[in-house]
C-alpha cells in the first residue's frame, strides 16, 4: 500500500507537469511559473492531491544542485576572467548594494540582523532562468545590454552559494554572526582549493580515459560520480551541496567536453528542477496570499522600484550608456529562483516564520510575471533615449560566445578541417564537435573552437548553439549518425540550412530524404579530377577538357547552385 501511495503521488507529479507547464509556455510564460502554479493546485492548499511530499522534497533538492552545476559549466574560470571586471565589479556591488537596502529595510519593519540579511541576500538576486530565456529569445545575448545584464546574473549565481552557506552555519545553535562569516570564509576557501587541485590533476585525465571508450553509459556515469560526489564532499565538510556542484561545473567548464555534458545532464536537471518548483508551489498558501495582497504587492513594488534605481545608478558609475543601464535595471528588477532555494532553507533551519516566507515566496513569483512587462518597458524606454540623445546605446555589440551567424561543423575530421579553415579565412566564426577524443585534445592545444560531442545527439548540438547558429555542415563518416542528425535538427529547426558530405549517391539521397538542404558526395571532385588527368594523358585540348568537367560538375551541383543562390 505504501508503494502505490509513493507511485499516485509520482503519476500526480508528472501529470501536472505535463497538462498545467505547456499552458503557461502556450502564453509565452516561464515554466517555473508553470511548475509554481502545478504545485499550488495539487498542493495542501490548492486541491490537496499528495499527501506526505517529504520524499518528494529529497529528491527535488537534487534539482537544485544540477542547475548550479549547470551555471558552473557555462561559466568556467576563463569566461570569468574574461568578463572579470563587469562580474566581479559591477556585479559584488550590486549584490552588496541592493542586499543591504533591502536588509536594512527588512530590519526596520522588525525582522532580526540574521533573518533581515537572508531576506537582503535572497531579494537582491534576479532571475536568470527568465532573463536569460528573453535575451535569448530577443537575440540579444552578445549586444551590450546583454553582456552587462549577463555580467551581474553570472555574479548573482556565484552568490548563492556564500548565502546558502551563510543560512546553513546561521541555523547551526549556539553560533554568532561574527562566527558564522568567519567559518563560512574558511571553509568555503580551503574547498575551493581541495576541490581545484582534485579537478586540475584526475577530472580531465579520467575523462579522456573515458572518452576513449565512446560508452555513453561511462560518460553519463562520469558525470553523475563528479556532480554528486563533489556535493557529497561539501556537505561532509559542513557547506551546501551547491557549492560542489558549481565547482564541478566550473572544473569541467574548462575541457573540451562540456557541451557532452551539458546534453547528458539536461534531462536530470529539467526533471528534478522541474519537481523542485512544483514542491515550492505546494508550499505556497493561496488564502493567506489573498489576504495579505495589498502588504505583498508593496513589497514587490518597493522591490521592482529599488533594484532598478540601484542597477541602473551602478551602470552609469561604471561608464555604461544610460539608456543600457536604464534596460539593465528594469531586467534585473524582479526576484529570482534562488530566492526561493535560500528562504526555503532558511525556514528549515528555524530562521523564518511561515508567515514569513509565505510573504517573500509570493513576492518573488509576482515580481517574475512582471518580467516581460519590464523588459519590454526597458527595450521601449531605450528605444526612445537612444533616439533622442544618441548615446550610441544600441549600437555596440560584444560577444559572449558564437553568436547568432557561426557555422556549427558536426566532425572534425579531414573534411571538417577544410571547411573550418575555409570559413576562418573568410572570417566566418565556427563551433565544432567531434567524437575522437585525441583529435579534439590536440584542436584545443591549438586554441580552435573543437569540443567533444556526439553530433548525432540534437541535445549535443543545442548545448553547441545550433540555435544561434546560420548553418549546420555535417561532415560525419557513419553514415547512420549523420541521417539521424540531418532527421534530428530538421525536426526541431525547419529553416536551419543544412549541408552534408555523403560518401556515394545512395547515401546522398538518403541524406536528402532525411532533411538535409544540399549533400555533396566526396567521391565526385576526385573523379573529376581523374577524369581531368586522363583526358590530358590522351591529348585532349585543354579548353575541350574544362568544359566538360565544368558542364558535368554545374549537372552535379545544379541543387546546391540553387539554394545558395536563393539566399
Amino acid at each position: 500500500m505504501h508503494q502505490s501511495e509513493y507511485l499516485f503521488d509520482v503519476l500526480i507529479f508528472l501529470t501536472a507537469m505535463i497538462v498545467i507547464v505547456p499552458v503557461f509556455q502556450r502564453f509565452k510564460l516561464s515554466p517555473i511559473l508553470g511548475y509554481l502554479a502545478a504545485g499550488m493546485i495539487i498542493g495542501p492548499y490548492g486541491l490537496k492531491l499528495i499527501g506526505d511530499t517529504s520524499a518528494a522534497q529529497t529528491l527535488a533538492s537534487f534539482g537544485v544542485v544540477f542547475l548550479l552545476f549547470m551555471i558552473g559549466l557555462e561559466l568556467s574560470f576563463r569566461r570569468l576572467r574574461a568578463l572579470g571586471g563587469k562580474v566581479f565589479g559591477l556585479g559584488s556591488a550590486q549584490v552588496i548594494i541592493s542586499g543591504i537596502m533591502i536588509a536594512a529595510t527588512a530590519a526596520f519593519f522588525g525582522q532580526g540582523i540574521t533573518s533581515a540579511l537572508i531576506i537582503g541576500g535572497g531579494l537582491a538576486l534576479s532571475s536568470t532562468a527568465f532573463v536569460l530565456q528573453l535575451l535569448d529569445e530577443r537575440g540579444e545575448r552578445a549586444s551590450r545590454f546583454g553582456l552587462t545584464t549577463f555580467s551581474i546574473l553570472l555574479l548573482q549565481d556565484l552568490a548563492v552559494v556564500p548565502i546558502l552557506i551563510f543560512v546553513t552555519l546561521a541555523g547551526a545553535p549556539d553560533t554568532s554572526l561574527v562566527e558564522t562569516f568567519t567559518m563560512a570564509a574558511l571553509k568555503g576557501g580551503v574547498a575551493f582549493l581541495v576541490v581545484i587541485a582534485f579537478g586540475r590533476f584526475l577530472l580531465r585525465p579520467l575523462y579522456h580515459m573515458i572518452a576513449r571508450t565512446r560508452s555513453v553509459e561511462l560518460f553519463v556515469s562520469a558525470t553523475l560520480l563528479t556532480v554528486l560526489g563533489m556535493a557529497w564532499v561539501m556537505s561532509l565538510a559542513g557547506l551546501s551541496m551547491e557549492l560542489g556542484a558549481l565547482l564541478a561545473g566550473l572544473l569541467l567548464g574548462e575541457t573540451e567536453y562540456r557541451h557532452q555534458i551539458k546534453a547528458d545532464i539536461k534531462p536530470f536537471r529539467g526533471i528534478l528542477l522541474g519537481l523542485f518548483f512544483i514542491t515550492i508551489g505546494m508550499a505556497i498558501d493561496i488564502g493567506f496570499i489573498a489576504g495579505n495582497l495589498l502588504i505583498i504587492m508593496s513589497i514587490v513594488a518597493a522591490l521592482i522600484i529599488g533594484k532598478a534605481v540601484v542597477i541602473t545608478l551602478l551602470c552609469r558609475i561604471t561608464g555604461t550608456p544610460f539608456a543600457v543601464a536604464l534596460r539593465s535595471g528594469l531586467a534585473l528588477a524582479q526576484g529570482g529562483e534562488f530566492g526561493f532555494v535560500i528562504f526555503g532553507a532558511a525556514f528549515g533551519a528555524g530562521l523564518f516564520l511561515q508567515n514569513t516566507v509565505q510573504i517573500l515566496m509570493a513576492v518573488i513569483a509576482i515580481s517574475m510575471i512582471a518580467t516581460p512587462g519590464l523588459f519590454y518597458l526597458g527595450k521601449f524606454l531605450s528605444t526612445a533615449i537612444s533616439k533622442r540623445f544618441s548615446d550610441g546605446a544600441s549600437s555596440s555589440q560584444i560577444d559572449i560566445q558564437p553568436g547568432k551567424d557561426h557555422v556549427l561543423i558536426a566532425g572534425f575530421g579531414r573534411v571538417g578541417q577544410t571547411i573550418a579553415n575555409v570559413l576562418s579565412q573568410a572570417g566566418i566564426s565556427y563551433v565544432a564537435l567531434d567524437l575522437d577524443q585525441k583529435r579534439v585534445r590536440k584542436c584545443r592545444d591549438r586554441g580552435l573552437p573543437v569540443y567533444y560531442g556526439d553530433a548525432a545527439g540534437i541535445h549535443v548540438m543545442e548545448a553547441a548553439g545550433v540555435a544561434r547558429a546560420k548553418m549546420v555542415i555535417i561532415t560525419i563518416d557513419d553514415t547512420v549518425s549523420a541521417r539521424h542528425a540531418v532527421k534530428s535538427l530538421r525536426g526541431q529547426y525547419a529553416d536551419l540550412p543544412i549541408f552534408v558530405r555523403a560518401r556515394d549517391r545512395k547515401q546522398l539521397h538518403l541524406l536528402e530524404e532525411a532533411g538535409a538542404n544540399a549533400a555533396v558526395y566526396e567521391a565526385a571532385e576526385s573523379s573529376l579530377q581523374l577524369g581531368g588527368i586522363a583526358l590530358q594523358a590522351m591529348d585532349l585540348c585543354p579548353d575541350e577538357i574544362t568544359s566538360l568537367i565544368d558542364e558535368y560538375r554545374q549537372d552535379e551541383y545544379a541543387k546546391l547552385d540553387e539554394i545558395i543562390g536563393g539566399k
